[in-house]
């Protein structure tokens, strides 16, 4: 994870699907980490799903209900998915089952180094939510995937049409 926060490092492992430079990535959720802002409130790696849910469905019209509705739907699924995977979405409890030490009221981070990660679930808790929405890519159609990852044009646009 390099020193980064476990909502950085899920979310720059898919920024580029959605037209984000890995900067942006990290700057965007660089306050979840620690369990949001370090206090052990719900998992930096779970509220990276969040991010990506509003990346991969969020509505931009206030008024759009259905979109609105969908987006929460994808977001309390991938949730659920993480809980049945890791017992629980919140940091402190995820650190606690681990036999970690749970410090929070402080917005000093810890050392990162090998020794940290050594002892602490993060590194997995990272890994099971990029499988989560990786699982969840790849259930999406076919050109749609094509399309995102860039391997083919839009059949709707000019530069699209007779591409193959």
């Amino acid at each position: 994870m390099q020193g980064y926060g476990c909502s950085q490092a899920v979310v720059a492992a898919f920024a580029d699907l959605y037209g984000l430079d890995d900067t942006m990535a990290k700057r965007i959720s660089a306050g979840f980490g620690g369990g949001v802002g370090r206090t052990r409130q719900m998992c930096g790696a779970v509220s990276a799903l969040v991010i990506l849910a509003g990346l991969e469905k969020g509505q931009t019209e206030g008024s759009d209900k259905e979109g609105k509705a969908e987006c929460y739907k994808l977001v309390q699924e991938l949730l659920a998915k993480f809980k049945e995977r890791n017992g629980s979405i919140i940091c402190a409890e995820l650190l606690a089952m681990n036999g970690c030490k749970v410090v929070k009221d402080t917005n000093i981070p810890d050392d990162r180094n090998a020794e940290y990660y050594k002892k602490r679930p993060c590194v997995r808790k990272v890994e099971s939510a990029a499988r989560i929405f990786q699982e969840l890519l790849l259930t999406r159609p076919t050109d749609t995937l094509r399309h995102i990852l860039g391997d083919i044009q839009s059949p709707t646009s000019p530069e699209g049409e007779g591409a193959s």
